[in-house]
């Protein structure tokens, strides 16, 4: 039924101005303005995220976004040149996982895989990781 459409993915943030700065300057996405004041945000593989005002917003409380990288620890360092906090969860916040480090980089038993977690300034949770996007 939805093998042809497109789809996109969407979630809420407290201000649109402080959303079109992060995504658009700190992160370098494309951010175009959206019908009634939301946000078209465009993703490098032709995907689009669309953000939109919420008076009420409540911060998911889980991973809304996630960006592939060749390597996690360069794209995190360069996050952080940014001021962009990466290390947001502890260890004991994560018992059922491998520890992360100082930087906030989780890395799988065989040092593989790798993920790193940061909030949008609405206090959404993003992540950046090193993996293969499923064909």
């Amino acid at each position: 039924m939805f093998t042809t459409s497109e789809a996109f993915s969407s979630f809420s943030v407290d201000n649109i101005d402080e959303a079109r700065r992060f995504y658009g300057d700190t992160l370098g996405l494309e951010v175009r303005d959206g019908m009634m004041g939301n946000l078209d945000v465009r993703l490098g593989n032709g995907g689009r995220v669309f953000i939109y005002a919420k008076p009420d917003h409540v911060p998911a409380s889980f991973t809304v976004l996630n960006f592939v990288t060749d390597d996690v620890e360069k794209t995190v360092d360069e996050l952080n040149a940014r001021g962009v906090t990466t290390k947001i969860y502890g260890d004991d916040e994560l018992p059922d996982m491998p520890p992360n480090d100082a930087k906030g980089i989780m890395r799988d038993e065989e040092d593989g895989a790798a993920i790193a977690w940061f909030r949008d300034p609405a206090a959404n949770v993003l992540a950046v990781v090193a993996a293969t996007v499923p064909e």
